[in-house]
């Protein structure tokens, strides 16, 4: 799995951007071969842009180059996150999803490409699953762009974007950027750019919670299609390794 930039690959880490962000992981996996890594957001000059908050989490990953999915040697514990859901509502996160099959992403709203390509991905896969197992997939979607992102915002956008049970959550940036965090997933604050548009860097992987353990134990990364989630959700459902 290889750390990107919109325009560009490299083998250092680099700033997330708008269209391929990064994850924290290691800038080359083998296939088939169990890597660990510790990746933190950079500059353009190579320079940590967060240093303060010490490094992204710790990934292991255990990659297999025939499947979109990359299945975690060391899996995440679910970010303790307690936000506002599109009801203008508290959402505990770990509390509201705990034994349920999860994936959470990370994006926003205002997203000219990635962010509603997956949710329509997931979402479209989604309705390939029986009824009972769509009634348990829990797909939560929580911004990185707050400030614009209200619960108003998340209730109209979600349903047109992916699907009307979908949850959106937002609420104070230094919270959800530290949630991020947790599970490897690098975020800046939101940026105006000279145009007057606002730019929102993130890493765009979805990542997959078991149900039996709570634990994030898979990774998907933008390039993942709806056949390949309409192949693993029953797994992911279920708790196995897809």
């Amino acid at each position: 799995m290889s750390v990107q930039k919109n325009d560009e690959q490299s083998r250092e880490p680099s700033r997330p951007s708008r269209r391929a962000p990064l994850i924290a992981a290691s800038a080359v996996v083998v296939a088939a071969v169990a890597v660990t890594a510790v990746v933190g957001l950079t500059g353009g000059d190579g320079r940590s842009t967060d240093a303060a908050n010490g490094p992204v989490a710790e990934v292991s990953t255990y990659a297999d180059s025939t499947k979109a999915a990359t299945v975690l040697d060391r899996p995440f514990t679910k970010p303790d996150l307690v936000l506002t859901d599109t009801k203008g509502q508290k959402f505990d996160l770990r509390e509201r999803t705990k034994g349920k099959p999860t994936l959470i992403y990370f994006g926003y709203t205002h997203c000219p490409d990635v962010c509603p390509l997956t949710m329509s991905n997931i979402a479209i896969a989604k309705k390939q699953l029986p009824k009972p197992d769509q009634e348990k997939l829990q797909v939560v979607f929580v911004t990185t762009d707050p400030e614009r992102d209200t619960s108003a915002e998340l209730a109209k956008w979600l349903p047109a974007a992916g699907d009307p049970s979908f949850t959106g959550l937002t609420g104070d940036f230094s919270a959800i950027q530290a949630g991020a965090r947790q599970v490897g997933i690098g975020i800046d604050p939101p940026k105006k750019e000279k145009d007057g548009s606002v730019v929102s860097m993130h890493g765009a992987q979805v990542i997959a919670f078991s149900p039996t353990t709570d634990q994030g134990y898979v990774l998907y990364g933008e390039d993942t299609t709806v056949d390949d989630y309409a192949k693993d959700l029953p797994k992911i459902i279920k708790g196995e390794n897809p």
